[in-house]
């Protein structure tokens, strides 16, 4: 009887956490982002195609995030409520990353290949590379910081 209670335990936080990873992240329509953040996503799109929107919640405040491809790469503006941009995750190309940071994200990738890098800014100010890898059909991250160091909260 207890086991059976366990798995129905198991089962409901299971459920939960499911419910939160999907929550964290939500597709909305344009419509649908306060005035400032929509002046923002004008002035930040400047000659870029506009792939979507979303809205999260970070720490208890709302926090929108525009996808954008220009000049063929991706390019991701997040905004916070008022207007302020609060990150952007940009397209770079390998090659013309720093060689330290190039040299950093290569080892970190270990055996996986390397598919794409985004520059990552804070306050117009890299703050790190993160590199999307891939080894088999297994897509995953790594990040270091401007100078090719190892970055405290990589996801």
């Amino acid at each position: 009887m207890s086991s059976r209670f366990m798995s129905v335990g198991v089962a409901a936080i299971l459920i939960l956490v499911a419910s939160c990873a999907f929550a964290a992240e939500k597709k909305i329509n344009r419509s649908a982002l306060p005035a400032a953040v929509e002046k923002t996503v004008q002035e930040q799109s400047q000659g870029a195609t506009i792939n979507g929107f979303s809205m999260e919640k970070e720490k208890g405040k709302a926090i929108y995030e525009v996808e954008m491809t220009i000049s063929g790469h991706g390019k991701d503006v997040s905004i916070s409520a008022d207007g302020s941009v609060v990150e952007v995750e940009e397209e770079v190309a390998q090659d013309s990353l720093p060689e330290l940071v190039n040299s950093a994200l290569t080892k970190r990738a270990g055996a996986a290949k390397i598919i794409k890098v985004e520059a990552v800014s804070k306050d117009g100010k890299v703050v790190s590379y993160e590199a999307t890898t891939q080894k088999g059909k297994k897509q995953s991250e790594v990040a270091v910081g401007p100078n090719g160091e190892k970055v405290a909260d990589e996801d």
